[in-house]
């Protein structure tokens, strides 16, 4: 074999990680050197993927394209899959299912409104001024506002091959964007709510102490043995996804072979969703661990939830990067309307109904659960916790852990979402249809919000 770097194949994975390893490393110096960028509280990936999509648009460096779409496919599976394995804590079962299950419903409402504005949009832009508009591209508002990079790049890739043109960019332009609003707009709404004496601003403790059992819990597997506890944490993440591409290519064969017609629309949703498979099975195999080491058949806890929790931060720290620097610009000048209308009026109604959804949900805690679920809901979960922190340090009301909660429930409560997004391609008819079950199940949802747990708050509207 050659070893020299005329061998591209040998070192172009090393090649393109390198890239994205010295975006992150300068964009948390900038970010750590300069009060502008902090004080902006953009996450160090998405600064990160910023540098390195204007680096690719200089010419400075040869970015691989396929590959970092790769990695942004693998890197949303592979978080959650990490998430999903973390042993949870004890608390009241009760009480937080019952906040966990209305998080989830207020996670979905926001996807629903996001994707009935995003619809009308589309539509209208389709039967006015753009006539060749892809009338189901509204529905990656809500991928990319509400769920992130990931599952705009999968779905945006989906209905790139159903006959949008510029499918993929644009899904992950309105990710970027969504981002640009977590933090910049998530900013602007801080200083207006803090100048307004509704809220006041505190300074992060980063001094923290931690004891042994914030790192390693009882029962766990020594550090390192024959096998080191960190390597332990990454065989069960593979395996679990090595499962989840099992399962999913059994799953797409056997409808395959029961309906091609089915399959055409089912399978591409499958494989663009596999995380939430992927986060099923992590759940499963958790239980089964848990089962066996009740029963006494295994004596250790092979879960470590600090690495569990630094793995699944790193695969999305690498998928955001390789999201935003995989962005096409030339496969979107076309669409600039339709993005601009999108990302601007979608940052409007999330806003807004999350303002009204948020009052009855957490009425004791109403500006960390509003501000904290319009950063998640626009960006990311990592935006939302930034934001969060800016009112909240040292996290003491529930508001950071509704949203990984209400993240599980919402898997469960959007699952009417997979069924949307691969209805409203078909036909324009079907995209009307679509747009009327969106609105059904908003109201649906809605239901579920102010009926559960009905509750008022004292606190004044911005």
């Amino acid at each position: 074999m050659d070893y020299s770097a005329a061998n591209t194949q040998l070192w172009n994975v090393i090649i393109q990680l390198g890239y994205i390893a010295g975006m992150l490393l300068l964009a948390n110096f900038l970010r750590q050197s300069s009060r502008t960028v902090r004080n902006s509280m953009m996450p160090v990936a998405v600064l990160g993927g910023f540098l390195l999509l204007a680096l690719k648009y200089t010419g400075l460096i040869h970015l691989d394209q396929e590959f970092m779409e790769i990695l942004t496919y693998h890197g949303i599976a592979l978080g959650f899959i990490a998430m999903s394995l973390r042993v949870p804590k004890k608390r009241d079962k009760g009480s937080e299912s019952k906040i966990g299950f209305r998080s989830g419903a207020v996670i979905v409402s926001t996807y629903m409104i996001q994707g009935v504005t995003g619809l009308i949009i589309t539509i209208g832009l389709a039967y006015t001024f753009m006539p060749d508009m892809f009338k189901a591209a509204g529905l990656l508002l809500p991928m990319g506002y509400g769920q992130g990079p990931g599952q705009a790049n999968n779905i945006g890739t989906t209905y790139q091959t159903l006959g949008f043109e510029g499918g993929h960019s644009f899904g992950l332009a309105i990710a970027a964007a969504g981002y640009l609003v977590a933090c910049l707009v998530g900013v602007i709404i801080l200083n207006v709510l803090r100048k307004s004496g509704r809220i006041s601003l505190k300074a992060a403790d980063t001094h923290e102490e931690y004891d042994a059992e914030f790192f390693s819990g009882k029962d766990e597997i020594p550090v390192s043995e024959s096998v080191d506890k960190m390597s332990v944490q990454l065989a069960m993440i593979i395996l679990v996804y090595f499962a989840t591409f099992l399962v999913t290519h059994g799953l797409t064969s056997g409808i395959a072979a029961l309906d091609q017609g089915l399959a055409g629309t089912v399978n591409t949703l499958l494989w663009g969703f596999n995380f939430i498979i992927g986060s099923a099975l992590a759940i499963l195999l958790r239980v089964i661990l848990e089962r066996l080491k009740n029963n006494g058949k295994i004596k250790r806890q092979y879960q470590n939830n600090y690495l569990l929790n630094r793995l699944s931060g790193a695969f999305f720290d690498v998928m955001i990067v390789a999201g935003i620097a995989s962005i096409n610009v030339e496969d979107i000048r076309g669409l600039v309307v339709p993005f601009l209308l999108l990302t601007v009026i979608g940052a409007a109604v999330t806003w807004l109904h999350l303002k009204t959804v948020c009052k009855a949900v957490y009425p004791d805690y109403y500006y960390e659960g509003l501000i904290s679920m319009f950063g998640m809901l626009t960006g990311t979960i990592s935006s939302g916790v930034l934001l969060l922190r800016e009112i909240d340090p040292a996290l003491e009301t529930p508001a950071a852990n509704n949203l990984i909660t209400g993240s599980s429930f919402g898997i469960l409560l959007g699952a009417p979402v997979l069924v949307l997004v691969g209805l409203a391609p078909k036909s324009p008819a079907m995209c009307f249809v679509t747009l009327g079950l969106a609105v059904l199940y908003l109201l649906i949802l809605d239901v579920i919000i102010f009926k559960v747990g009905r509750g008022h708050s004292e606190q004044d509207n911005l």
